[in-house]
């Protein structure tokens, strides 16, 4: 095994473990910074790829920023204060049950029965060139200036609207 390989196994099984832990917790504050833990094995993976700039990205957009939302927006709830309810187990529960248990069978399946390596695509030979900052603003405005421009334009025309909406009739 490679240190790359032994690297991607590690963070996807922590970052499995971290979402698990997320969906089971019951303080919303610890599920959020579990969430965020997973959000850095998510950017770890993506190194492992080669692709830094999506990895960055993944850090200061969802880390930093809508994880600070998310956090505030529990603070400002005060959800910690609740009592637990009884949960029953509902259809909506059972099937949920059933899903989960189908999509392990089939993990367990991939892992036993078939040699998940040896189907694996190699990464593109200009793989490294390709997740950089000067890869994607090549593409992005070289390629695709004309949908980067016009989706700016859409953007605007919608800020510029909500803010019209939003205005008090005087």
């Amino acid at each position: 095994m490679t240190v790359e390989s032994i690297l991607f196994y590690l963070l996807g099984s922590v970052a499995v473990g971290t979402a698990l832990g997320m969906i089971l917790q019951r303080n919303p504050v610890m599920s959020a910074l579990l969430l965020v833990a997973n959000f850095f094995c998510i950017a770890g993976l993506y190194l492992t790829l080669q692709q830094q700039f999506l990895a960055v990205i993944q850090i200061v957009v969802y880390t930093g920023a809508i994880m600070v939302l998310v956090i505030f927006v529990i603070m400002l709830l005060n959800l910690g204060d609740e009592e637990r309810l009884a949960e029953r187990l509902t259809i909506s529960k059972s099937l949920g049950l059933a899903l989960v248990v189908g999509f392990l069978a089939e993990l367990v399946y991939i892992i036993m029965f078939k040699n998940p390596a040896s189907e694996f695509a190699q990464l593109h030979p200009d793989a490294a060139r390709l997740g950089t900052v000067e890869g994607i603003g090549s593409a992005l405005f070289g390629k695709f200036l004309f949908p980067f421009e016009a989706t700016s334009v859409l953007l605007l025309v919608a800020v510029v609207g909500a803010v019209i909406l939003a205005k008090k009739r005087v």
